[in-house]
């Protein structure tokens, strides 16, 4: 397998409460698919775990050379997590059209949290 792109984002957690308190726009349901949501919970790290989320979805659209708009959505990308594993992408709609022209086959990605800092990591293969 070769590297066909990577990225790399940072995420300052309070500026992602701001983002989520904001009642004018319902930031959350734009950004995350309910499966996001539903494995995140509402336990006392989800605003941490959503920021690191939020760096992965950014960095995956760095590696794909895209950004949000433009046929592709904040849902397009998805991060999930089992227990005990590490975290995956999964993409869907445009994002998955443009990796698939890419010609990528898998992701690695790495998400950290620090000093109200949430960033991500993800390399893309092919």
């Amino acid at each position: 397998m070769n590297i066909i792109g990577h990225g790399v984002d940072l995420v300052d957690v309070a500026s992602l409460q701001r983002w989520i308190d904001d009642r004018r726009d319902p930031w959350i349901r734009r950004c995350f698919a309910q499966e996001e949501l539903d494995e995140i919970g509402d336990g006392v790290n989800r605003l941490e775990q959503l920021a690191g989320r939020f760096a992965a979805k950014e960095a995956v659209l760095k590696a794909l050379g895209v950004g949000f708009g433009a046929g592709v959505a904040f849902t397009d990308v998805v991060t999930l997590r089992s227990p005990g594993e590490a975290p995956s992408v999964r993409l869907q709609g445009g994002a998955a059209d443009v990796a698939k022209t890419l010609g990528i086959s898998a992701w690695r990605l790495s998400i950290s949290h620090a000093g109200g800092f949430a960033m991500a990591s993800v390399i893309a293969l092919g």
